[in-house]
């Protein structure tokens, strides 16, 4: 059955707002440089919310209210970790890449960092780093291509690969015309609706009739931070959640980006304002479900959110409301597929096939990327229950363990070498994957965890065996002295 016409109506308009932020970018977009990393011309605002959407994704007002409405406070605590982990990103890394990737001879993404930081010649480190990235964001956004056909399925009644393909085709289209710039300008948006959506609906619920004759059936574990059920690893698991961010690409570009290094204290503080008002949100609107449909349980947890905005207000809001999960996941998949065509441009077409590229050749070669990107990602999506999507669940932490050791030792290490960095990546990357597949005592425990510890010391003892040159220490002593 089709949903009603106002709610139609919202939403195609806000697609249209999207698309057209889209050919508003493809006017700003003239050099590879441009549709890469917007110029290295973004303000405090767009970054800063750029960000957040692109870190959130649909878990924010599908995953976490969900597992809030069936768990209570408990669930929190992994919102706790990301805050910290977010935080400690801004303040370590941001402005120590922003100014590092530009003394490297401008480089535009992770591999291209690395292989010029280290000087690796033979292009190893760029070609693991490259495989990596294209290996975890293939099946990532698929994951989210999934989540928002079955939004579309569920919001619209479409047959679910109508949904695939209309959905698809939307985040496609903008970031396929528009690059970096149309991806930050939406992600600003989003994030804007996606942090409006998370106050109003909670506090409207609250202040519901039904909501205040339900008080007294709400368990008092509900509210608690600890209950019977919390063990060590399970709270350190939550809390590890925060490691992920010093390795993510998409979220790392953001403060490649920034126009001014100046700008990054008002970047951070407008972020993790959004960030905590949005978590706060979340975890108020798993509450509200809790309440509002006390002695009648959803059958979908996770469509908490949807439930509510649609009992709580009228079809116009609604929409609106609709579109702001919507805006989650596009804000991901849109960011992943951007760093994929950025590796296939940079990273694999000019690094082996045409180094002397121009401009128009390269732009057309990443747009290319993210067609070819999305395609494959949409076949894997055709079949909901691909078990691709079981890979989802460690994408962060195959992210977070094999890259984020690496940018921290980068950053902040003279002695590390490029032998060390091809061992960080590869060791954080396999512990995730084999650590995921064994279970019980210490296995239980969040694989980033042992990915990441395990990658730092794997990258430092090789940097010890096979020191770098004298040149890459003296580069890096300019670089220091430059902060």
């Amino acid at each position: 059955m089709m949903i009603a016409t106002p709610v139609l109506i919202t939403f195609a308009g806000y697609l249209a707002l999207m698309m057209g932020l889209g050919f508003w970018a493809y006017r700003s977009t003239d050099t590879v440089d441009d549709y890469i990393l917007g110029g290295r011309k973004m303000g405090p605002g767009v970054t800063a919310l750029s960000v957040g959407a692109s870190d959130m994704s649909g878990w924010l007002l599908l995953g976490l209210p969900g597992a809030v409405y069936l768990g209570g406070l408990g669930e929190a605590w992994i919102g706790i970790g990301l805050v910290v982990g977010a935080w400690l990103n801004w303040l370590f890394v941001a402005k120590r890449l922003r100014v590092y990737t530009q003394q490297a001879d401008n480089a535009l993404t992770l591999p291209d960092f690395f292989e010029k930081r280290f000087h690796d010649d033979k292009g190893s480190l760029k070609l693991v780093s490259a495989v990596t990235i294209l290996v975890f964001f293939t099946f990532y956004a698929s994951s989210g291509m999934v989540g928002g056909a079955i939004l579309f399925e569920k919001v619209f009644g479409l047959d679910y690969n109508a949904a695939l393909v209309i959905g698809s085709a939307i985040i496609v289209g903008y970031t396929f015309i528009g690059g970096f710039f149309a991806v930050c300008w939406t992600d600003f948006f989003q994030g804007c609706l996606m942090l409006i959506a998370l106050l109003i609906v909670p506090v409207t619920i609250f202040s519901h009739p039904e909501s205040h004759a339900n008080l007294d059936t709400l368990p008092p574990q509900m509210l608690s931070l600890i209950s019977s059920d919390t063990t060590v690893i399970g709270l350190l698991s939550l809390l590890a959640w925060g490691l992920g961010y010093f390795g993510q690409p998409h979220i790392l570009s953001r403060f490649m980006a920034i126009g001014k290094v100046e700008d990054l204290p008002l970047s951070r503080r407008i972020a993790m304002g959004w960030m905590i008002l949005s978590l706060l949100g979340a975890l108020a609107t798993g509450i509200a479900g809790s309440l509002y449909f006390a002695g009648k349980p959803l059958d979908n947890p996770e469509t908490v959110f949807i439930h509510l905005s649609q009992v709580a207000f009228n079809p116009w809001i609604g929409g609106l409301l609709i579109a702001a999960i919507l805006s989650a996941i596009m804000s991901t998949i849109d960011s992943q597929l951007l760093v994929c065509s950025s590796v296939i441009t940079e990273d694999f077409y000019r690094k082996w096939l045409r180094p002397k590229a121009d401009d128009r050749e390269l732009m057309m070669v990443g747009r290319i990327g993210v067609l070819t990107i999305a395609i494959i990602a949409g076949v894997i999506a055709l079949n909901p229950q691909s078990s691709v999507l079981g890979l989802v669940s460690y994408a962060w932490a195959g992210f977070g363990a094999a890259f984020g050791p690496v940018v921290l030792l980068s950053l902040f290490w003279r002695g590390y070498s490029r032998t060390g960095a091809v061992v960080t990546i590869i060791s954080g990357a396999l512990t995730v994957v084999v650590w995921k597949q064994l279970s019980g005592g210490l296995f239980d425990l969040y694989e980033i965890l042992p990915g990441f510890v395990l990658a730092t010391l794997a990258g430092m003892l090789a940097s010890k065996l096979a020191k770098p040159c004298e040149r890459v220490e003296q580069e890096f002593d300019r670089f220091h002295n430059s902060l």
